[in-house]
């Protein structure tokens, strides 16, 4: 008897038999079951199922041998003595079979092709034997694999974790790696030369330059269209259109251009009721966390300049009657997730945070304007107040969950869920303002067939409660805080950060959720789910969230703390998208991929193609409206590099030409109907352009068809006279040819 003896354990991940084999799967192999195999002595069943290694070289493997299938209930101590005591380990697992062997025969096969029949099975696994140290691989060729597919075989795969490079995560560097953690998935501290599928920036979306696949949690130009004098004009045009849509954000005139309205206006105010003296509240274009905010109750006290130069800021009505708690005067951080432009979704957090004043609040007078603790919410600016709580209790303190807060009024009888229906429709229209600008900044960073990430962000909006509960937006910030720790005073002079309870339970929960959400491997929401539907407008927005459906990897996780809101209420608020559907005409021709302004002769196609130059408007007065608006526009954006009509002096111009044409409807409907004009001239158009492709394919010679159908470029390979009719139709094809605007959706 050979003293060298070798034990062949057998894995089988996931087996179905087919046909008979179902009918005998209890003789065959079971998952994960041993199988010893012994000495040529040893006692065998009388229907053994025995594994056998055979090659070119068998004679040197040496291994003869036979074995007894046993339940993993049944392998115990007589299994073990009738092997002995010297053995190795030979396992298959889904498609590879290891083996190690107490001994130098089997060696002498690597190199080999071997074949492995498993008998009682029908399965047969050919390869080539390798080494690594003791132990001997069986890889299975590729006939192999398609067999054991073919016999019922599943090979179950480990999902690769999801990659997240947080190199430039910067202050939400702690809660994202928490998020992570809880996610098991892989983070990269300091990047990653290979791909990541999502990148963390901590400011912009141009943090890092070089990245050409995966998914940015920063839109393009989200930064510069969420400063304040942008922000307000999104939304002011949009209150020419809908005046009583868009009345939560406060009456604001932008400094320094409308500097003269402003003080004009104001004395008006003050002369037709001397009763009245309104205070204003004054935002640098460009501040932050507070600073530069003063107040104000007369235009003489604006302070325009800051050395040699205008200080761009923005003046606007201050809330004198906000909700209070606690005779403190407070604000909602909000946090919401701009999944995607096209098609637009928007989440919205259901745990937000309030920020308190700490002063109790008086309306405003000449003596107080400057007690910004009682005046300013800014977290930023109380916390170095003597009077800020920091406390681990989510009701109390200086900063507190929004959910304690909404329970609080609710038990004071407060109608909870018109307040939050109220909010929810406050966000969904801030989202439809700034968007069409979003759109032309983002075909400008990732123009259509170039490689680029998808994009996603989370937004901070800023909401004031007035005291008869109606949500006033104050901002809405495109890189909020998510730090989770807050400054302490340990000696005098001496901060260090310590962990904040609230902030971890919100922050946390909105990385890790908006993260699950951005998955690479979640499963897309059908046609039906992304179907415009909803409530009709003018219904209230209902509280109760959707149920989410999970991937199998977030089986511990809570349910997810984001609620879609749209496209969910689309029927409700897509009335109110007329400016996106003016930009989408815009980036159409805008000619130049990644350009963001449209130049005069692109202005007159536009002109032409949708038909609305005529006897009393020539295009010699299409140049003059260009003109004019340009050169008023470029006045106000002192900084802008590029010279041409920006989209929201596009906009001004689309809504001249529509009063022209419909001056007898309101301006809602005057653009309403530009609109349905124009995208109606632009489908006949690239009807006719298409039936013309179809005709000059069917009038060409065979030999030049052929040629052209062989190549990707038609003007390859053709004789001259073609050529140059080919490439007048391609260019005029590729400027009537719709430009859609890269798909932003979760993969």
């Amino acid at each position: 008897m050979s003293d060298r003896y070798v034990k062949v354990e057998i894995r089988v991940e996931e087996m179905k038999s087919l046909g008979e084999d179902a009918e005998k799967k209890e003789e065959g192999v079971d998952a994960e079951q041993q199988v010893p195999v012994c000495s040529p002595l040893a006692s065998a069943s009388p229907d053994p199922s025995s594994v056998t290694v055979a090659g070119r070289d068998a004679s040197n493997a040496s291994i003869a041998c036979r074995h007894r299938v046993k339940n993993r209930s049944k392998l115990g101590k007589d299994a073990k003595n009738s092997c002995g005591k010297h053995t190795s380990d030979v396992s298959l697992h889904g498609s590879v079979v290891s083996a190690h062997v107490g001994g130098k025969n089997l060696n002498r096969l690597l190199g080999h092709e071997r074949t492995l029949h498993v008998k009682g099975t029908g399965k047969v696994l050919q390869g080539k034997l390798e080494t690594n140290g003791n132990y001997a691989n069986i890889q299975p060729s590729k006939n192999n694999q398609e067999t054991r597919r073919e016999d019922g075989f599943k090979v179950a795969k480990k999902r690769r974790p999801v990659t997240v490079d947080i190199s430039k995560a910067k202050t939400s560097l702690e809660a994202l790696k928490l998020s992570v953690k809880q996610l098991k998935w892989k983070e990269f501290p300091l990047g990653r030369r290979a791909p990541c599928d999502i990148y963390w920036h901590g400011v912009s979306f141009h943090d890092n330059e070089n990245i050409v696949s995966g998914q940015v949690n920063k839109f393009p130009g989200m930064m510069e269209m969420l400063r304040k004098i942008n922000l307000s004009r999104a939304v002011r045009t949009m209150q020419e259109l809908f005046p009583e849509e868009y009345d939560f954000y406060p009456r604001s005139w932008i400094l320094p251009e409308e500097c003269q309205q402003f003080s004009t206006q104001i004395r008006m105010v003050k002369e037709s009721d001397a009763t009245l003296n309104p205070t204003f509240i004054v935002k640098p274009d460009g501040g932050s966390q507070g600073d530069g905010i003063y107040l104000i109750r007369d235009p003489s006290d604006l302070k325009l300049m800051v050395g040699s130069q205008a200080k761009q800021a923005v003046v606007q009505e201050y809330i004198q009657k906000p909700l209070l708690i606690d005779k403190l005067k407070f604000d909602i951080r909000l946090y919401v997730l701009l999944k995607s432009l096209e098609p637009l979704e928007i989440y919205i957090a259901k745990e937000g945070l309030t920020r308190f004043c700490t002063e109790p609040y008086q309306e405003p007078s000449q003596k107080n304007l400057s007690h910004v603790f009682m005046h300013l919410t800014n977290y930023s600016l109380n916390v170095h107040s003597g009077n800020f709580v920091h406390s681990d209790s989510q009701s109390t303190g200086s900063k507190r969950t929004l959910s304690s807060v909404l329970y609080r009024l609710a038990a004071k009888g407060v109608d909870i869920k018109k307040v939050w229906s109220d909010i929810i429709a406050l966000v969904i229209k801030t989202a439809i303002a700034v968007v069409p600008e979003l759109r032309v900044y983002y075909q400008s960073d990732i123009p259509p067939g170039k490689p680029g990430p998808t994009c996603f962000q989370i937004l901070g909006f800023d909401i004031l409660l007035m005291k008869n509960l109606k949500p006033v937006l104050l901002e809405v910030n495109s890189n909020p805080s998510m730090r989770i720790e807050h400054e302490q005073e340990v000696t005098p002079g001496v901060f260090e950060y310590v962990p904040s309870p609230v902030d971890e339970e919100v922050k946390v929960g909105v990385i890790r959720d908006t993260l699950r959400l951005m998955d690479p491997g979640r499963k897309k929401p059908s046609i039906s789910q992304l179907r415009p539907g909803g409530l009709d407008h003018g219904e209230e927005i209902p509280m109760e969230a959707e149920p989410q459906e999970r991937s199998p990897d977030e089986g511990a996780l809570p349910s997810l703390c984001l609620k879609q809101v749209y496209p969910k209420y689309t029927k409700q608020f897509n009335y109110l998208r007329l400016v996106e559907r003016i930009a989408v005409l815009f980036i159409r021709f805008l000619g130049v991929k990644g350009n963001m302004r449209l130049g005069p002769t692109a202005f007159r196609t536009f002109i032409r193609t949708c038909k609305l130059s005529n006897s009393n408007f020539s295009m010699a007065s299409v140049d003059i409206l260009y003109i004019d608006i340009t050169r008023r526009w470029a006045g106000t954006m002192p900084d802008s590099r590029e010279a041409g009509m920006g989209l929201q002096a596009f906009v001004e111009a689309f809504f001249h030409l529509a009063g022209r044409r419909f001056k007898s409807l309101p301006l809602r409907e005057q653009v309403a109907s530009q609109l349905e004009l124009c995208e109606a001239q632009l489908e006949s158009q690239t009807a006719v352009e298409e039936r013309r492709s179809v005709s000059c394919s069917r009038a060409m010679p065979r030999a030049a068809k052929a040629q052209t159908l062989g190549h990707a470029n038609p003007l390859l390979n053709s004789p001259a006279p073609l050529r140059r009719a080919s490439s007048q139709d391609y260019r005029l094809h590729q400027r009537l040819k719709p430009r859609t605007l890269r798909a932003n959706v979760e993969n």
